[in-house]
């Protein structure tokens, strides 16, 4: 039907399109599509909306039955092109892969040719030595003066140099461009808890920052107030910006 066009006539107030490949009632195009008598490829489903919604303007109002019978519809008929239109995956078969050559054909026959040989002959072997199994023990000691001694062509000198190396300290490793840990944020938080609850309320972060000596030091406790405040230790305010922070002890 899909290459030849179909009409029926529609009733008084139904809706109804005129398409190239059918003409008359939505509702039974929508129940061909369905029936497979009408591909749905062949359907515009932006066309049929856009007729709809000016045969809805036409209408005195809204029938909301129609309108959510004409949604759904559409919605099945856009899922059924979707899956037309969308390519699927298929698993190649011999043919596909050859793409009908007879060169490559025939080279692959002989690749397979090969690859059983080899697994004939795999098999072969297998068989073979299934019987063989490794010895896991040495030679008695009736044979140790069969093997070479280690220690004949060894010099003093030579032993020397290798106990030298072996025993020479290793190269002192550069470490001057890092910077020691020598305040730690355990260690701040520590500090911090002693000196907000020796202060009580009113302590200021810039209180609790004036024994510092170096920046580093006020650094990592700005990082200790951070984590204490994250574990719901302590309350931060600060009423403005650049302002002094009120630390409050709420643990």
């Amino acid at each position: 039907m899909s290459e030849t066009a179909a009409s029926a006539p529609a009733t008084t107030g139904e809706f109804a399109v005129e398409l190239p490949v059918f003409t008359g009632p939505f509702r039974l195009l929508a129940e061909l599509i369905l029936e497979q008598k009408v591909d749905v490829c062949d359907i515009a489903v932006a066309t049929v909306t856009d007729r709809y919604l000016a045969h809805a303007k036409d209408a005195e109002g809204w029938n909301l039955e129609e309108a959510t019978w004409f949604l759904a519809v559409c919605a099945v008929l856009l899922e059924l092109k979707v899956s037309r239109l969308t390519p699927k995956h298929a698993e190649l078969d011999e043919d596909d892969l050859l793409g009908g050559s007879p060169d490559l054909a025939y080279a692959r026959s002989l690749e397979l040719a090969a690859f059983r040989k080899v697994a004939l002959e795999i098999a072969r072997r297998l068989e073979d030595e299934a019987g063989y199994f490794a010895r896991d023990v040495g030679p008695g000691p009736e044979f140790s003066h069969l093997y070479p001694d280690p220690m004949t062509h060894l010099r003093p000198e030579q032993l020397a140099t290798m106990a030298a190396a072996l025993l020479r300290p290793p190269p002192t490793l550069d470490l001057s461009h890092v910077t020691p840990v020598r305040y730690t944020v355990a260690e701040a938080m520590t500090t911090l808890e002693e000196r907000i609850t020796g202060i009580g309320r009113g302590a200021t972060f810039r209180d609790l920052v004036a024994d510092c000596d170096e920046r580093i030091h006020v650094v990592v406790r700005f990082l200790a107030i951070l984590e204490l405040y994250r574990e719901g230790k302590v309350e931060l305010a600060q009423a403005e910006t650049f302002g002094d922070i009120d630390v409050a002890w709420t643990a």
